[in-house]
């Protein structure tokens, strides 16, 4: 199929992000002789500065990396922690039933920039000044800002204030009234901003100085004992002071002792195969484990017979999605506190079982979880009740001649959420909305504990080699577009950029993650390229039918290694010129 973008090839290295001066930020640290661990953590710094709707360094930022060195797959959970004193006791006795969306009641400790550090401390090669130079920068003297942000900061809007993304809109009077840390960054001189108007964030760049400060006063000790020096200054030093005194000041429940015992954990993925390509997902505090599951199921269609985007087709990857989610509902959640049966979950026997609940002619309308532990088909009873979710993250991947390879979806700390700290010049982030206060929910909040993230980066090994590392903003569509990308890639043979830019489709038939938990059994969004007979036949199976524009479903980033030929491919989505996002970025070469 002919593409919009081209697929593009080289044999040193390859990045693809977001935004075009972060796929530049990673660049110039490869032409510095930096890998691709080092690229990644570069460009995603500097998504944190250009794309602060969809994440800021207040956010979290998981990853999947593969260790050319230690030859093997690493997760990083990136995810933030809730505060002590978070209690779903403490939420009742404010009257509150939902974790709010926004504001500081909805933040725990923020986990990006220690997730990156350490990425960069256990398997790059850089020192902390070198990667986030073009940050100083860009910060200091300002960047133009672009289509995306600027469509967050709508002048005519009214709605509230819940999230990030194109449904959920920000608007400048509640900056001006309420948040006038923030109006005095992206509101420059009092006005709605246009794009092209340069904005500037001294307090970041000061807050990036203070850290470069610390580095340098350890350089002596070593590059990861001066990596350490930073990292200590964001969560033990007087930084951390500030963000602890700004939540107090704004109704938050973070205290010194929250980030002083915070740490990032280097981790086992989980991982299975599927025709032959061994697939690495970060583990069940991610909902990754459904993109396994999900494999798992279609291991037992004939998906090329069925055709591509075929009505067949369509609904045996629906229905197989309906049935995973329902598993992450019931059973996924931080494993330090919730007892997941993830390997069952993710077996063969298990998928054998549930699979027959797949009617290849009838669309299921109801939440159907199994019992892997058991070795059910179907649990006795649903789990609890819980109640969409625009472009709220970023990707950004990255490969080198050597092999490594990583995906880096981060995501949180959105401007539109959550007031920027007046000294630091970023806001912390409101992932603890997607906690819920019900004890007997796998996801329940507790002190200490991550909650389930939407966040999955994707990683894929084929005969012992690296080969895939791709991801996607999106929510609770992440592991529906990618898994269609992958099947793409294994099952019908595309490229990169054929299989990222061929239709796509998702459900919202379980319920969001987000607030306010909400679900719309059966719903089936479609994008208007998939064909009308096929929208037809789905529709006659009794799929709730969304049409959906042509480029609206994705904005999937993908890079590829061929260990035979040495030949990096990288891959974008078209789709970033359709949503509020900047549209994505390759550099190869």
């Amino acid at each position: 199929m002919s593409t919009v973008y081209p697929l593009l090839m080289g044999r040193r290295a390859m990045i693809a992000t977001e935004h075009y001066l972060s796929a530049a930020a990673g660049a110039r640290i490869f032409a510095l002789n930096g890998n691709a661990i080092d690229a990644a953590v570069a460009a995603t710094f500097v998504e944190g500065v250009v794309n602060p709707h969809m994440h800021t360094i207040g956010g979290e930022a998981p990853m999947l990396i593969y260790s050319a060195s230690a030859r093997r797959v690493i997760a990083v959970n990136g995810n933030m922690m809730a505060p002590a004193r978070a209690t779903i006791d403490h939420f009742r006795s404010l009257g509150i039933d939902l974790i709010p969306a926004s504001g500081l009641l909805a933040a725990g400790v923020p986990a990006a920039f220690d997730a990156l550090v350490t990425a960069l401390k256990t398997f790059g090669t850089k020192s902390l000044a070198e990667i986030v130079e073009p940050v100083l920068a860009l910060a200091t003297d300002g960047f133009p800002m672009h289509i995306g942000l600027s469509g967050e900061i709508p002048p005519d809007s009214d709605g509230p204030v819940a999230g990030a993304g194109a449904s959920i809109r920000q608007n400048a009077t509640r900056y001006l009234t309420k948040w006038p840390s923030t109006a005095r960054v992206y509101l420059p001189d009092g006005k709605v901003p246009r794009p092209g108007t340069v904005i500037k964030n001294p307090a970041l760049a000061y807050f990036y100085r203070r850290l470069l400060e610390s580095e340098a006063g350890a350089k002596n000790r070593g590059r990861e004992a001066a990596l350490d020096a930073a990292r200590d200054r964001f969560y033990r030093g007087d930084i951390a002071r500030e963000i602890v005194a700004w939540s107090d000041a704004n109704g938050g429940l973070l205290a010194d002792s929250d980030l002083a015992r915070f740490t990032t954990q280097l981790e086992t993925p989980v991982s299975a195969n599927y025709r032959g390509v061994t697939v690495f997902k970060c583990g069940p505090w991610s909902q990754g484990p459904v993109f396994i599951q999900q494999l798992k199921l279609l291991e037992g269609f004939e998906l090329a017979a069925l055709g591509h985007n075929s009505a067949d087709y369509i609904h045996a990857v629906v229905e197989a999605a309906k049935l995973s989610f329902a598993d992450r509902e019931a059973y996924y959640g931080d494993p330090a506190f919730t007892d997941v049966p993830i390997a069952a979950l993710v077996s063969d026997q298990y998928a054998a079982l549930r699979r027959p609940l797949i009617d290849r002619e009838r669309a299921s309308l109801e939440q159907r979880p199994g019992d892997p532990i058991a070795m059910r088909a179907l649990r006795d009873a649903p789990p609890p009740d819980a109640r969409p979710w625009g472009a709220g993250t970023v990707h950004v991947t990255a490969a080198d001649r050597d092999g490594n390879m990583i995906a880096v979806t981060a995501s949180g700390g959105w401007i539109p959420s959550s007031p920027v700290i007046d000294s630091l010049g970023f806001p912390l982030g409101t992932r603890m909305q997607t906690f819920h206060l019900d004890e007997r929910h796998p996801n329940a909040l507790k002190p200490g504990k991550r909650p389930r993230t939407t966040l999955s980066p994707s990683l894929a090994m084929r005969a012992g080699q690296p080969y895939l590392a791709f991801g996607t903003p999106g929510g609770d569509q992440q592991d529906q577009w990618t898994l269609q990308f992958f099947l793409n890639v294994v099952d019908f043979g595309m490229d990169l950029q054929s299989a990222i830019e061929a239709p796509k489709f998702s459900s919202a038939h379980f319920p969001s993650t987000f607030y306010p938990h909400n679900n719309f059994p059966g719903l089936l969004r479609i994008e208007e390229r998939v064909d009308a007979g096929v929208r037809a036949a789905l529709a006659a199976r009794g799929h709730i039918i969304e049409v959906r524009p042509p480029w609206s479903e994705g904005h999937i980033l993908a890079v590829q290694f061929d260990a035979h030929s040495g030949v990096l491919s990288g891959g974008a989505d078209p789709r970033g010129q359709a949503m509020p996002v900047m549209p994505a970025q390759v550099i190869g070469w």
